[in-house]
C-alpha cells in the first residue's frame, strides 16, 4: 500500500519524495558543482565550437557614447522595439549611476512598444516571422513619424536612414559587429540555422520603404482621422550599426551606466527569463584557435588580449557536471525527453522560467499518482505546460492564502470535485519552492564556475592558502536581467545568498572580494543602442 501524503508539514514523507531535487543545495554540494563548472568551462572554451562563442567586442562602452538609434529585442517570448538616445556623460556630468534604474539620466527613451511573440509564429518559416518583426518595426517608425507631423515638423525627423541596434537571444555566430548567422535556436523556435539575421531583418522591413504619397494609398493608415488629409514622408531606410545577445547587450547596458573603478566593475552579463546565458570577458589565450581565427586579427593575436564571450551554458556539453553528480532527476529527464529539442539545452531546461512551471507539473503528477488516497486527479494536470512559471510567480509564491491559490488552481486545472485543498495547495507550494530553489542555486554555482574559469574568483581549497589577504576590497558586478531573476518572489536572494557563500568557501584569498548581481533593467533594448553607439564611433561627440 503506497502512502498518503495529507499533511505535508507534518509528513516527512513528502521531504523524501522531494530529495532529489533538495538534495544537491547544499553548500557542500554547490561548491563542488562550482569548481567542476569551472573546470567544464575551460574545456569547452579551449576545445568547443558550440560554446563559447567570440563577438566583436573588444573593449568596454566609455559612458561617453551619444546618439540616437532605433533599438530592437528579440527575446524567447516578447520582441521590443523603440527609439533610445544616448546622451554620454556631459549632460550628467558629476552624477554616477550604479544602476540601469538611474540610466534615465543617461538615455531618452522614446516610442517603445513590445509584443508577445505567438507560439505558431515560432514554428512559421523564418521569413515569415522576420516579416512580421518588420511590420512592428515600421509600426514603431510611423508613430515617431506622425509625433513629429503633428508636432509641425516638414522633414523627417531621422534624415533618410536610421542607425539600428539588434538584441537577439539566441546563438549567432559573428565576425563583426553589423553581421551575424544564426545558429539553431531553442526556446521553442523551429526555424532553422545558419540564417544571415540582417538580411532576413532588412528584407523583413524592406517592404514598407515606399513612398506614401497619400494616407489613402496606405491602409494601415487609413482609418486614423488625423491622417486623412495630409501627405506623409516614405520610411526611412535602416542601417544595421550593431548586432548583439541579449547577454552581451545586458553586460554593456550596466556598463554604460556604471562606470568602472579601482574596485569595483561590471565582469559578466547574465540571462534569467525564459532562458538563460551569460557573458563574461575572457582572454583569447583561454579559447579555441578556430575562435581566435575569426576574429581577424592582423598578424600575430596576442593571447592577452580579451573578448567578449557568449558562452551560451545551457547548450548540451556544459551539463556533464550534474551528470557527474546525478543531479538531474527523473522529471528532468522526462522534460528533456519531451521537449522540442531533447538533449539540446539541458541546464535550461533546469533552470530557467520557461521550464520551471513543467517541473513542477510532472513533480505533482507523479506524487498525486502514487498516493492511494488521492481520487480524480484533474485531467488537466495531465497536460504539458498546465502549469506555467509565470502562474507559480504570480499566484504560488506570493505569499496568498491557500484557498486563494486553491480558487487560482481551480481556473487552470478545475476539477470535478473540490480537489485543490488547503493541504493539497500547500504540497503545490513546497513542490514549487523546491523548484524555485534548485534554479537560484544551480545558477548561482554557474555563476560562480565562470567567474572561477576567468580567475576573477578562486575555487581552489581554501585550506591550501594562508588565509593572508593584503589586496583591496573588490566589488565584481554581475549584470543581470530576465523576468525570472526580476520577478519570482525569492530566486533573486536565494542566488544572491548562494553567491555570496561560494565565493567565501571557495578560497581565502576571495575574502577581500563580493560579487554582486545588479539588475540592467530593459539591458536588451538599451545594450543594442549602446553597442551601435561605440560602432558608430559616438563617443564624445
Amino acid at each position: 500500500m503506497r502512502s498518503s501524503i495529507q499533511a505535508p508539514e507534518d509528513d516527512a514523507s513528502l521531504n523524501d519524495f522531494l530529495s532529489p531535487l533538495t538534495r544537491p543545495v547544499t553548500e557542500h554540494g554547490l561548491l563542488d558543482l562550482a569548481r567542476r563548472f569551472a573546470e567544464t568551462y575551460k574545456q569547452l572554451a579551449k576545445t568547443s565550437t558550440e560554446h563559447f562563442l567570440t563577438t566583436p567586442v573588444t573593449i568596454l562602452p566609455t559612458g561617453k557614447e551619444k546618439g540616437k538609434f532605433l533599438t530592437i529585442d528579440v527575446g524567447g517570448t516578447n520582441l521590443r522595439v523603440g527609439f533610445i538616445e544616448l546622451l554620454g556623460e556631459n549632460e550628467t556630468e558629476g552624477v554616477e549611476c550604479q544602476s540601469l534604474s538611474q540610466l534615465p539620466s543617461k538615455i531618452r527613451r522614446s516610442h517603445e512598444k513590445s509584443w508577445n511573440i505567438e507560439e505558431h509564429m515560432k514554428m512559421d518559416q523564418a521569413e515569415d516571422l522576420f516579416a512580421w518583426i518588420g511590420d512592428c518595426i515600421a509600426e514603431v517608425i510611423t508613430g515617431a513619424l506622425d509625433d513629429a507631423s503633428e508636432k509641425g515638423t516638414d522633414e523627417a525627423p531621422f534624415g533618410d536612414e536610421l542607425p539600428l541596434g539588434i538584441t537577439f537571444s539566441f546563438p549567432m555566430t559573428q565576425t563583426s559587429m553589423s553581421e551575424a548567422t544564426l545558429m539553431p535556436m531553442g526556446k521553442g523556435f523551429a526555424i532553422t540555422s545558419d540564417l544571415n539575421l540582417g538580411k532576413m531583418l532588412l528584407a523583413g522591413y524592406g517592404r514598407h520603404i515606399t513612398n506614401r504619397s497619400t494616407v489613402n494609398d496606405d491602409k494601415r493608415a487609413s482609418n486614423m482621422p488625423s491622417n486623412k488629409k495630409r501627405k506623409l514622408p516614405s520610411l526611412p531606410r535602416i542601417r544595421i550599426a550593431a548586432i548583439t545577445n541579449d547577454t552581451v547587450a545586458t553586460f554593456a547596458s550596466l556598463a554604460y551606466a556604471v562606470r568602472s573603478t579601482s574596485n569595483s566593475r561590471v565582469a559578466m552579463g547574465l540571462i534569467v527569463g525564459t532562458g538563460t546565458n551569460a557573458t563574461v570577458p575572457m582572454e583569447l589565450g583561454y579559447l579555441h584557435p578556430e575562435k581566435v581565427a575569426e576574429l581577424a586579427t592582423p598578424g600575430r593575436a596576442d593571447m592577452r588580449k580579451t573578448v567578449v564571450i557568449n558562452t551560451e551554458w545551457t547548450i548540451r556539453g556544459t551539463d556533464k557536471p550534474l551528470v557527474d553528480l546525478d543531479i538531474k532527476t527523473k522529471w528532468d529527464l522526462e522534460l528533456d525527453r519531451n521537449s522540442e529539442a531533447p538533449g539540446f539545452q539541458p541546464f535550461e531546461y533546469m533552470t530557467a522560467g520557461r521550464y520551471l512551471g513543467e517541473i513542477v507539473r510532472l513533480v505533482l503528477f507523479d506524487l498525486l499518482s502514487k498516493d492511494d488516497s488521492v481520487k480524480d486527479i484533474p485531467h488537466g494536470l495531465r497536460k504539458k505546460n498546465a502549469i506555467s512559471t509565470r502562474f507559480l510567480s504570480t499566484q504560488v509564491a506570493d505569499g496568498s492564502s491557500l484557498e486563494s491559490l486553491s480558487a487560482e488552481l481551480e481556473k487552470i486545472i478545475p476539477s470535478r470535485s473540490a480537489f485543490w485543498t488547503p493541504q493539497r495547495c500547500e504540497v503545490v507550494r513546497r513542490v514549487a519552492q523546491a523548484v524555485q530553489q534548485r534554479s537560484s542555486a544551480l545558477v548561482a554555482a554557474a555563476i560562480v564556475g565562470l567567474l572561477g574559469c576567468v580567475q576573477d574568483v578562486q575555487l581552489h581549497d581554501a585550506r591550501e592558502t594562508d588565509g593572508v589577504e593584503s589586496n583591496p576590497s573588490e566589488e565584481i558586478i554581475v549584470a543581470y536581467t530576465g523576468g525570472l531573476a526580476s520577478g519570482y518572489r525569492s530566486w533573486l536572494p536565494d542566488c544572491q545568498n548562494w553567491v555570496d557563500v561560494l565565493v567565501r568557501k571557495g578560497s581565502a584569498t576571495n575574502a577581500s572580494k563580493r560579487v554582486v548581481l545588479k539588475e540592467a533593467v530593459d539591458g536588451g533594448v538599451i545594450g543594442a543602442a549602446v553597442l551601435a553607439g561605440m560602432t558608430e564611433g559616438t563617443a564624445g561627440r
